[in-house]
Parts: structure tokens; sequence; C-alpha cells
């Protein structure tokens, strides 16, 4: 796909259109090269913090950066053959995600790899949930099991405010990786929204109905609304823990937000997110958080009332049109189809070029619309971050873009 194809595409978003270049400085020479892994070799060096901010922390702060940052969500997992060695010693997950030494090694494999441009710790949203009351298992086939569900009054007994303590492992693992990789690469901490989390306690595990929840907010609205401001406030302190220990930026997942109709979503998740954020914000005022809904094409701009910095997208809607609806005063994150990882090496490349080119230059972080799939190539991955590390932004559309933001201020 040419470039001025590209920009056709993407017309309709107007001047602040990202003009891409190519440096051949990391790559010897070639646009594009996958015949081996790039190798960093100061990346395990332990590296002092300095007063800048990492590239995604810029672009998540809508600064000038020169190209777009870029990380994967599941960038840690199956699909590395160091993790699934790994894994074979240390068969639990939850020994794997609660261990602190286990969790360092694991969140690393993919910085020591493809250091992308976000080194996110590799946890579960469900990890503080013992913490404030709902103790859980993760079964091989099932998954997650709540053997307490809460859904009566009286079960709201068992909830208390979170014990932070029992989390040091989080903290501890961050602290770590904040001092492995620096500001070289951004920190990444992540929580699960409100009503994500409430999903697995009210139906006692995953499930593809949702009717138990669901039913709730009709049936017994009381007690739903008790239980989402109970999480709401555990949530935002997790979220102050996780930065005060070294996380630089915040991913929030209402992971099954998009399983709400978006009048229910703007009832049962979004007053509960937007109160997490005004929490944090007035503790980690710097802080950028992103929020990520899967299947979040119907509540996009009621997404941007949350008040976060950093919208992602997944892969069923249009980067083009993302961006138009959300305006650009907004950073976007996403949102290359991970199936895209399957396909020729050249495929990837025109996918990754046309979302970067219709994100625009300002506040966008590259990555998938979804997790890395079992069994993608790691080759794959690692293309794709040679691809966005030989982009370049116009500088000059940049810097006219600036100005015209001074004029309008």
């Amino acid at each position: 796909m040419s470039f001025s194809s590209l920009t056709s595409a993407c017309s309709s978003l107007g001047s602040s259109f990202v003009q891409l270049g190519f440096h051949s400085n990391s790559l010897n020479g070639v646009l594009f090269s996958s015949s081996k892994k790039t190798k960093f070799a100061a990346k395990r060096l332990t590296v002092s913090c300095s007063s800048s901010d990492p590239l995604l922390v810029k672009a998540a702060k809508g600064h000038p950066v020169s190209r777009p940052p870029a990380w994967m969500m599941r960038q840690a997992g199956r699909y590395m053959a160091v993790y699934r060695k790994l894994a074979e010693k240390h068969p639990s997950f939850r020994e794997r995600s609660e261990t602190t030494d286990l969790i360092v090694q694991i969140s690393l494999q993919p910085w020591e790899a493809f250091c992308p441009d976000g080194v996110i710790i590799f946890s579960d949203i469900l990890t503080p949930l013992p913490a404030f009351g709902v103790p859980f298992n993760i079964e091989e086939v099932k998954g997650p099991v709540i053997e307490s569900p809460i859904r009566l009054e009286e079960d709201l007994k068992a909830l208390h405010p979170i014990d932070l303590e029992k989390l040091q492992f989080v903290g501890e693992s961050l602290k770590i990786l904040r001092k492995e990789v620096g500001d070289y690469a951004a920190v990444l901490g992540f929580v699960g929204a409100p009503w994500t989390i409430a999903t697995y306690i009210i139906e006692g595990g995953t499930t593809r109905t949702y009717t138990t929840i669901k039913s709730m907010c009709h049936k017994a609205p009381h007690i739903l609304r008790a239980l989402l401001s109970h999480l709401t406030k555990a949530i935002a302190d997790y979220i102050i823990f996780q930065v005060e220990s070294g996380a630089h930026c915040i991913q929030i997942f209402d992971s099954w937000g998009g399983q709400l109709p978006p009048h229910m979503w703007e009832l049962w998740s979004e007053p509960y997110i937007k109160e997490i954020v005004s929490l944090v914000r007035t503790e980690c005022p710097d802080t950028p958080l992103v929020l990520y809904i899967n299947g979040n094409g119907g509540v996009l701009e009621r997404m941007k009332g949350t008040g976060v910095d950093v919208i992602g997208l997944d892969w069923t809607v249009d980067m083009a049109d993302g961006r138009k609806r959300l305006g650009n005063d907004i950073g976007v994150q996403g949102n290359v189809d991970p199936a895209y990882l399957f396909s020729p090496l050249p495929a990837l490349t025109d996918e990754i070029q046309r979302v970067v080119k219709c994100a625009g230059q300002k506040g966008h972080i590259l990555n998938l619309g979804h997790g890395v799939l079992v069994g993608t190539p790691e080759e794959a991955v690692a293309h794709f971050f040679e691809v966005v590390k030989s982009l370049k932004y116009d500088s000059s559309s940049q810097n006219r873009a600036l100005e015209e933001s001074k004029l309008v201020v």
C-alpha cells in the first residue's frame, strides 16, 4: 500500500495528519527487516531514572514525539517459548503472577526480546480481590472461580477496605521493573474497572451471558451499587499504590463493559470509572490513565466523558473513524487486529502504517486492538516493533499543529 493511498483513506482527519518517514540506523539500512531480532545490549542493565518522561508517557500526555510509541496487550505470555518453558516449572498461574521474582522475570521477557516502549507488569485484574475480602481460585479449564459470589445484601459484609500489605508483591515488582528499564520505557500498571470486576464477583467466575449481574441492575440495584462503590474506592487505592511503587502509566480494563448496551454502560460503569479518575487525579495528577473496553464502538464518546487521557480502540473500530469521533484533544491507543500477526509480514507492515497514518501524530500509542493471541509467531511480534521504530513523524507538520494550538488558546 502506498503512502498516497494511505493519505487518501484518512483524508477526513484534516491538517493534523502524520507524515511518515523512515530512518535506517536501527535496521541497517533496510526499511523493514524480519530476518533477525533487533538486540539491545544495554536493556538488561539497571539504569538510573532521569527527569524526562519515556516516549509513551509523552505521547499519552499529548506532548510532541518523534514517532508513535508501541507496546502490546498480553505481550508477555504463552506465545513466547521462554514463557512456556518457565510455566512448565511453575504451572500455577497464581504463583507466576503473585511471586515477585517470577513477575519481574516474565514482565521483562518481551523487553529482552523486542524492547517495546511499554513494559506492563505481569499480573491479573483479579489479583487484588483477596485484599478486600473476595478469595478466588484459578482452575485449569474453568479459569477464575469465586466460591462465594456476592448476590445478597448480607454477602456485602465480607468486603473490607483494600489491604495493600497483601499486595506487596505487586509494589515490589513495579519498583524492580522501574529500576530495570529506567525511563527507556514506560512501566505500566493496570486494574480492572468496577463493572468488569463485579461480573466475576457476582457471576462466580467467567460467563458468556452475564445474566446474573444484568438482572441485578433491575432486581437488586442497591446491592450492585454498593458493590460497585466499594470496588471503586478499592481500585482507586490500588492504582495510587501502583503509581507510588513505580508505574509511569495505568491502564483501566473495562473488559466486559462492551457487554452492556450503551445507555446501561452509562449508568453502571461510566460513573464509577469517572470517580476513580477523580480520586487518582487528586493524588497522582501527572499519571496518564488509559481506558480500554473490548467492543467499545458503541460507547467511544461516552468513554471520553470519564476523564481519562487515552482511549484504547479495539480492532472493530476503524482508527480514522475513532479519531474523528473522539477528536484530537484526547489520546488514542491501538488498534491493529491481533490476527495480522499471523499474516505475511508485508501485510502487517501495511496495516501498521495505515493505523499510524489514520491516528495522526498527536497522542497515539500503537498497540493491538486486543491481546496477543496464543500461537502468534514471535517473528511477527519482532517485526511489529521493528516497523514502528522505523517510522518518523514530520516535525514541520507537528510544529504547525503546535502553533495552531497556541493560536486557539
